[in-house]
């Protein structure tokens, strides 16, 4: 599998590190809900379902252990959303964080955008390894003193303290969306971001809090008219005019700001041609594409419905250049994925450092990877029973039918309970971060 770097069609993944509990017994609240790398890679943020944002930091190299990259520890940890209650609807608005977006480092300070349902978030995460002392009109511990007594005037001094990692909310973006939030996109402008709800696109400043541009809407005159949802909603990499969402009908349409404020009419319609051979009772419904990511190169997107990943070029519209099977063993059991809402799944996807592999998940705790170039493919799994480190994953493989080899494991066997629906790619080097129910796999190249 070629790499971040890219070249070579052999990378061997191991495992570095696991996060989170090992308990069978697992809290709804420790359930992770969205995995993100920062621009630099250094930062790795995780949210759940109980609200909270958990950021990892990684570790410089070791002098000791050059071969082995940083691991990562946890930097901060912090409330991001509490549960709320809609008293015109009533009805309770979950805490559980949907998307978290890093914003490109200007400063010291780090940014990033978490969101659930209706509200979005602007969290600022800084450092302080100082603190100021030696005030005239205050003691140290905070009371203030009497004018009268102060008989010397004294130069204030900062001191060195332990390091305090601080996350203040910074704005709050409320009150936009009628419908549950499922995207939010940093445009690269860095001063503008979208979000996305079932019905509407919303574009926002990131300095003005209480109004936003509506900039798709796809409501009827008449809801019993609704034939299709937005499920995604992405800004293109480097070109401020342009993004992309995608639809419960397996479409994905490209939209230009600069052609009108309300984009209604877009610019470009990805959308390729049903096989009247796999047509099904459950079509429409594993035609829905559930996250769409534009390449780092801004020349591609990627779009991952529940059985494939398809890779399209943006000067394309017709068909898409590159289609991927992720499960397709799953085809014949969409009737008991029905019946257990696991169809419905929303899977996502992500392109490595120089958009050469793409990954996404899978059941049973697997997760795939397509090499592009070398057009080879590869099912690996996150579990603890390879968790030693530095251990090389094995390649898994999935019996259809007849006779099983020693080391295949039977479609009738998975287990449908473990999921990977989250993962992340480094954006340099070749560190991936798989989510499963609540734990959260760190693994990289094995190098020699």
């Amino acid at each position: 599998m070629a790499g971040a770097g890219g070249g070579s069609s052999d990378v061997q993944w191991c495992f570095s590190q696991v996060k989170g509990a090992i308990d069978d017994d697992v809290a709804e609240a420790d359930i992770i809900s969205t995995v993100e790398f920062n621009h630099s890679g250094e930062l790795l943020a995780t949210g759940d379902k109980g609200g909270r944002v958990v950021i990892f930091q990684q570790e410089p190299e070791s002098k000791n252990q050059p071969q082995c990259s940083g691991e990562y520890n946890v930097y901060s940890t912090f409330q991001s959303h509490e549960p709320e209650f809609d008293y015109l609807k009533s009805l309770e608005i979950e805490e559980k964080i949907n998307k978290i977006r890093w914003l490109p480092q200007k400063n010291a300070a780090q940014f990033l955008l978490s969101t659930n349902d209706k509200t979005i978030k602007l969290w600022k995460i800084s450092e302080r390894d100082k603190r100021p002392e030696g005030y005239n009109l205050k003691e140290e511990d905070g009371r203030y003193r009497d004018p009268n007594s102060v008989t010397a005037l004294r130069v204030p001094v900062f001191r060195p303290m332990d390091l305090m990692v601080e996350a203040s909310p910074r704005r709050v973006f409320a009150n936009a969306h009628t419908y549950h939030i499922n995207s939010i996109s940093v445009n690269s402008d860095c001063e503008t971001y979208l979000s996305a709800d079932d019905l509407r696109v919303n574009l926002w400043h990131l300095e003005i809090t209480d109004r936003s541009f509506n900039i798709v809407d796809i409501k009827p005159a008449n809801m019993e008219d609704l034939t299709e949802v937005i499920t995604a909603a992405e800004f293109h990499p480097n070109q401020c005019n342009t993004f992309v969402y995608s639809s419960s009908k397996g479409s994905i349409r490209l939209c230009d700001m600069r052609a009108s404020a309300l984009c209604d009419k877009h610019a470009k319609l990805f959308e390729e041609p049903e096989d009247p051979n796999n047509r099904s009772f459950f079509s429409e419904i594993i035609s829905s594409i559930s996250d769409v990511k534009f390449s780092h190169s801004g020349r591609y997107m990627m779009t991952r419905d529940y059985l494939s990943v398809k890779i399209w070029d943006l000067n394309m519209e017709s068909r898409p250049v590159e289609t991927y099977q992720v499960h397709e063993y799953l085809r014949s059991k969409l009737c008991s994925l029905y019946e257990n809402d696991c169809i419905f799944d929303k899977f996502e996807c992500c392109w490595n450092g120089n958009d050469s592999v793409v990954m996404t998940g899978s059941y049973n705790n697997f997760f795939r990877m397509f090499d592009r170039g070398y057009r080879q493919d590869v099912t690996l799994e996150a579990s603890r029973e390879n968790s030693k480190p530095r251990s090389v994953l094995k390649p898994r493989k999935v019996s259809t039918g007849g006779k099983r080899k020693k080391d295949e494991i039977s479609v009738d066997s998975l287990d449908f309970n473990k999921k990977i629906l989250h993962t992340a790619w480094h954006p340099l080097d070749n560190i991936i971060a798989v989510a499963t129910t609540n734990n959260l796999y760190i693994f990289q190249e094995k190098l020699n």
